[in-house]
């Protein structure tokens, strides 16, 4: 028994780790045509285009994060400041990880553009800080969409 509807076109997010790295990876895999949005950070625009993807078309969204999504901060403010508590507590204080304000445009950007899509690619440097940033976004994306496929483009420069 053959369905006949339409097979769901694949919906991917990917995000390199700056604005300048997004806008490259657009021109290569859309052969520089891709449309731009804008979305909730002034920064970070959207790349949307069409492109084959193991072998059929998708629709691709590419953006970006500036550098670290995320920071720690201990969770008794009195741990905050060093001179208020004994030192040695620190190495067992809890910590919490947060997206601080100046980072929520980012932050809103990546859920809602995650929230349609099938697979998040992360294009981060090759490095540690590529690794934890990934962390970062990853977590974001999959609050809003817990279903993402998630893939790690390795990558040590653009064409």
């Amino acid at each position: 028994y053959a369905s006949s509807a339409p097979l769901e076109c694949m919906k991917v997010l990917a995000v390199a780790e700056k604005p300048s790295v997004a806008k490259e990876i657009a021109n290569i895999l859309s052969q520089q045509s891709y449309r731009t949005q804008q979305g909730p950070s002034q920064y970070n625009r959207l790349f949307e285009f069409s492109t084959p993807y193991r072998g059929s078309q998708c629709q691709m969204i590419v953006t970006s994060v500036t550098g670290h999504l995320m920071e720690l901060e201990f969770c008794d403010e009195r741990h905050a400041k060093w001179k208020r508590c004994d030192l040695i507590e620190l190495f067992d204080a809890p910590i919490r990880q947060r997206v601080p304000d100046d980072k929520r445009d980012i932050e809103r950007n990546l859920e809602q553009a995650a929230r349609g899509c099938h697979e998040l690619h992360l294009w981060l440097d090759c490095d540690r800080e590529g690794e934890a940033i990934g962390f970062e976004v990853v977590d974001v994306c999959k609050r809003a969409n817990p279903r993402l496929q998630i893939r790690r483009a390795r990558f040590s420069a653009l064409i």
